[in-house]
């Protein structure tokens, strides 16, 4: 019985300890500059991964991904991918972009792809982008009654 305590209470302990290094993981980047969920980065890529995802029966992931290249161009896309063969499947593609300052993001481009019958779908586009901003994409991610979202962080193009 006492054997069975001391695990209990060793298994309590160990599990504080964990939880606040997951706590302090999360809070080590709140120095850095964000507007709405997306941090300022100087990185040359970012890609973002949908999450709570509703109902969950036909959309098994999604994600968008923005890259900069070189002398202003940018790399946007996402992709969605379903959990089978699905009547309809779509991606909406969304590219905003903010000066370090704003706090809040304006739409730069956007287009909408949608497929029948299949399980994924995917879009992307080399943009000639004004340097001065960060870019970010935002994609809306559908599998029949399915949908989530994903978004990268902010991209700076000088």
């Amino acid at each position: 019985m006492k054997k069975t305590k001391v695990r209990s209470v060793g298994c309590i302990l160990l599990l504080v300890v964990c939880m606040f290094g997951l706590c302090y993981d999360v809070h080590a980047e709140e120095g850095r500059k964000q507007i709405g969920s997306s941090y300022l980065t100087n990185e040359n890529e970012s890609v973002g991964y949908a999450t709570g995802i509703t109902r969950g029966v036909d959309l098994m992931a999604g994600y968008s991904k923005c890259v900069r290249l070189a002398n202003g161009h940018l790399y946007v896309g996402g992709t969605t991918i379903a959990a089978h063969t699905v009547e309809r499947i779509g991606l909406a593609v969304v590219v905003e972009r903010a000066k370090e300052e704003d706090t809040s993001w304006e739409g730069y481009d956007s287009w909408i792809v949608r497929e029948e019958n299949t399980d994924r779908i995917a879009s992307s586009k080399e943009l000639d982008v004004e340097g001065g901003y960060y870019y970010r994409v935002k994609c809306l991610h559908s599998a029949n009654n399915d949908g989530s979202d994903s978004f990268t962080n902010g991209i700076f193009i000088p």
